[in-house]
């Protein structure tokens, strides 16, 4: 990684699982931390996908649109895997030599003077990112001042969010509810016991944290 210009603030963006809404997050942070004028940048080290996706659809396109950037300085063209399978998986199906997270790493470049830079990963957290890791490694590698964990607010978010926690030690963690309703019992109970019983950094709106970044 180029750490000569590393961000004020880098985080990693993961999640209990695949579709959880990491990139709507990311995207909605993006927006948000642009907005109250705040330099942004976003990183998908490596993203598969199916073939008929629609390019504004990529998770690269996604946060360049949020963030300001072409696609191919958020994810490097040739880590564009057109398999939607775990990426080391996906670049084995199409013929690909595997990489490292290190390789990975290596790739990640900065502008100068980033306020605020996201690292997204693929999958959940123990997802396979690469032949030799999943996003845990990448936490690893990269070092970043927070990790944030999105997982969904559905029936089930404690165990989700705890074995991902558990995974995360020593890390500065913020959960994410994704899709989290006021309304519903099980999403506000869930969150309530996350926070005061597990003493989880909990937000259910994106403007909490631009509010806290910017």
């Amino acid at each position: 990684m180029t750490t000569r210009h590393r961000p004020d603030r880098l985080v990693v963006v993961t999640g209990t699982g695949t579709e959880v809404g990491k990139t709507w997050w990311s995207a909605a942070l993006l927006r948000g931390l642009r907005a109250r004028g705040v330099a942004v940048a976003a990183r998908k080290p490596v993203q598969s996908y199916a073939p008929t996706d629609p390019f504004a659809a990529l998770d690269a396109s996604v946060l360049a649109a949020a963030s300001g950037e072409q696609p191919e300085a958020v994810c490097p063209t040739h880590r564009w895997l057109a398999e939607a399978m775990a990426p080391p998986i996906a670049a084995a199906r199409l013929g690909l030599a595997p990489f490292r997270v290190a390789d990975l790493v290596d790739e990640i470049d900065w502008p100068v003077g980033v306020g605020v830079g996201l690292v997204e990963g693929a999958g959940g957290l123990r997802s396979p990112l690469a032949d030799d890791g999943d996003t845990r490694t990448l936490v690893q590698a990269l070092r970043p001042d927070a990790v944030l964990v999105v997982a969904d607010a559905a029936l089930g978010v404690i165990h989700s969010v705890r074995l991902v926690m558990g995974a995360l030690a020593n890390r500065t963690v913020t959960v994410a509810l994704n899709r989290f309703d006021p309304t519903d019992p099980v999403h506000v109970e869930s969150r309530d016991w996350l926070d005061a019983r597990d003493g989880i950094d909990v937000v259910t709106d994106p403007a909490t944290l631009v509010e806290r970044w910017a």
